[in-house]
């Protein structure tokens, strides 16, 4: 099953992170980079791809995190994202992570860097979490078998990390070679033999994959092996599926995952350690559970209420608008604009009724800024806890209703994050049905994190029956579109299958650096568009477009919704940004030139308007410019028409908030 030892390999600069989805990946990739990361597209792909660096006795290493994948024979553009970088990264040390609680899934990568040939150490990860299930397994032997370092780590505590960098330095490939059986052994050597002396990794696992029918490696095959080498290649797997059939990559894993039981029942089980009445455990339990889910739910969402929209939207923008920006920043720079800039239109484009000091940088870091800080801060919080999984499990019957399962809570939770983004990760859903069907309740009613802090905080003025109204209305209108568009789509939903992660106790640390992270993409990438948007405005005023466009518009946002013709541009502005249209508003309701009944109705109708301009760029990359098209023309009119019911039924009914 082995062969000889293999020679000790230098560290070539690069390491590179693999594991399975939800084994810690990324907080490994934390604790050793620190802050310091850059992340980009994989060239070619809308597959994102962080990098970092960190040191070893005075020497830089560039530390690449790879998406998780589940096999390294490509099924998905994220499996053929981390094979590629294994094979254009010649050299590098892989450093796989594993999941302690599941040694048997995490082996079947292990046995594929083997047999690339790749200098690997192994990070068994969640050890803690193994160990007090009684299921970690003695690391010493699965180092002997594999003759690799096996580390046990806690990565979310920082413990065993520190332990990981040194053994990158004298990391070896591993010598394990598995045996497939005669039929297959005999094809997988006459397929090295037709390969090239110099492989990007090792010439067993390129044959394994080409005999299992890997079309991703194509074009590499085509650049660098020999025409008629690559016919007899083609000649080489045609015999081998006749002799047992076109199920040679299920021959190989099944194969594969003998083995694994095999060593794992031989290596056994560290003792379990003494349990007692976990709260986390029981914690865990009763937020699945269908009964104590719903207060334990109501619970999460009133909390969040609290520290964003009263804390964060309440206090901080207080203490940042009137204090920070209105007693200081905003009289200062007026003050030094006036007395140094003789031209009229650059001060006014400074600090002017839309002017980019008075307005941009008032919106993005005295409005916008401690809102979404405290949003990142909380929904982290949540998704280090555990939590997220178990609501998805919560909500895979009212999602059913919709076409899709509980998965599909998760990017939509993502999108109050970011629905940009959230759009790129409904790929997690298995099929197009599924995929359109919440791409357009992204689009539609799920509000991003700058724009719902702002709402939270435009609500928390005027007490919570307005946002119980804001809330039941904005769910109401998601379940009906999904469920007709469930119904108009065509295509089949799948089955739902999710792993449940633990609950666990957030780290400050970890939380710290994530906060940071999202908040400097936050100054990166939002506050730039708030300039532009600003100056978007500038120029339409001082045209005369604004003008123009609250006329044209007056039927529908006066007539309809019965809102000040001023909101118009916090609508107009919206496409470009979203959370710039809602901190419009915000600065309008602050003003007291809303009603209540007028807050109620321009927040429902903004937060079901068209999606924001990356969105819906997004959008077209993903489902194409017809479906993109289609979604925007039904959005506008339908967010217009709901934000006239509300304010038509609440003048009805006398209601007011």
């Amino acid at each position: 099953m082995m062969g000889p030892p293999a020679a000790v390999a230098n560290v070539a600069g690069k390491v590179i992170l693999v594991g399975n989805p939800n084994v810690g990946k990324s907080v490994v990739f934390g604790q050793l980079t620190g802050r310091y990361v850059t992340v980009s597209n994989y060239p070619g792909t809308t597959v994102e791809v962080s990098r970092g660096e960190t040191r070893e006795r005075g020497k830089s290493l560039e530390i690449i995190d790879t998406p998780g994948v589940y096999s390294l024979l490509p099924m998905s553009e994220d499996e053929r994202v981390t094979r590629d970088i294994l094979m254009n990264e010649p050299g590098s040390v892989v450093l796989q992570v594993c999941d302690a609680k599941n040694m048997r899934r995490s082996l079947m990568i292990t046995i594929q860097l083997a047999e690339m040939g790749v200098p690997l150490v192994l990070a068994v990860n969640m050890a803690d979490e193994a160990r007090y299930r009684g299921v970690m397994p003695k690391l010493e032997g699965l180092e002997g078998r594999f003759c690799v370092p096996a580390v046990p780590t806690v990565a979310v505590r920082k413990k065993g990390v520190e332990r990981i960098i040194p053994l990158l330095s004298n990391a070896v490939p591993s010598p394990l070679r598995l045996e497939y059986g005669g039929v297959i052994e005999g094809a997988i050597s006459r397929m090295e033999r037709l390969l090239p002396d110099a492989t990007p990794v090792g010439k067993r696992a390129l044959a394994i994959m080409l005999l299992c029918g890997d079309d991703s490696l194509t074009p590499w095959l085509a650049e660098n092996v020999r025409a008629e080498n690559v016919r007899e290649m083609n000649a080489v797997r045609n015999r081998l599926v006749e002799e047992i059939g076109d199920d040679i990559s299920y021959r190989v894993n099944q194969a594969r995952l003998a083995w694994i039981d095999s060593l794992l029942a031989e290596l056994g089980e560290e003792p379990a350690e003494a349990k007692g009445r976990d709260w986390a455990q029981v914690f865990g339990k009763y937020s699945m559970d269908p009964l104590f889910g719903i207060p334990i739910l109501l619970l999460v969402l009133f909390l969040a209420y609290e520290f964003v929209g009263v804390f964060g939207a309440g206090f901080l923008v207080d203490v940042l608008e009137e204090g920070v920006f209105g007693k200081w920043v905003l009289p200062a720079a007026a003050w030094t604009v006036e007395r140094t800039i003789p031209w009229g239109m650059i001060r006014d484009m400074l600090v002017g009724p839309y002017g980019i000091i008075s307005m941009a940088l008032s919106y993005a870091i005295a409005i916008v800024l401690p809102i979404v800080g405290t949003f990142f801060l909380g929904f982290g919080i949540l998704e280090d806890s555990g939590y997220l999984p178990r609501l998805a499990v919560m909500v895979d019957r009212i999602f059913k209703k919709i076409g899709c399962n509980g998965k599909a809570v998760l990017p939509m939770i993502l999108g109050l994050g970011c629905d940009t983004m959230a759009t790129l990760t409904t790929r997690i859903l298995e099929t197009r049905k599924e995929r359109v069907i919440v791409t357009l309740l992204l689009a539609l009613g799920i509000p991003c994190s700058a724009q719902l802090g702002v709402i939270l905080g435009m609500l928390s003025d005027i007490g919570p029956a307005a946002t119980i109204a804001w809330v039941g209305i904005i769910v109401g209108v998601i379940l009906l579109v999904g469920y007709l568009a469930s119904k108009v789509i065509p295509g089949e939903s799948s089955d739902f299958i999710l792993e449940i992660p633990p609950i666990r106790m957030p780290q400050m640390g970890n939380l710290a650096i994530k906060t940071m992270a999202r908040i400097e993409w936050y100054l990166r990438e939002a506050v730039p568009l708030f300039v532009i948007g600003t100056l978007i405005l500038f120029a339409a005023d001082r045209m005369g477009w604004l003008l123009w466009m609250q006329k044209v518009s007056e039927p529908i946002v006066v007539g309809a919704l019965s809102l000040p013709p001023k909101t118009t541009e916090a609508f107009l502005i919206g496409f470009l940004r979203r959370d710039y249209g809602a901190a419009g508003l915000f600065d309008m309701a602050r003003a007291g030139l809303l009603t209540h009944l007028q807050v109620v109705v321009s927040l429902v109708t903004i937060t079901l308007f068209i999606p924001c301009l990356a969105n819906f760029l997004v959008i077209i990359k993903e489902q194409g410019a017809k479906v993109a098209a289609g979604m925007a023309l039904f959005i506008f009119p339908f967010a217009v028409l709901i934000g006239a019911a509300v304010n038509f039924a609440s003048r009805v009914f006398g209601i007011h908030f």
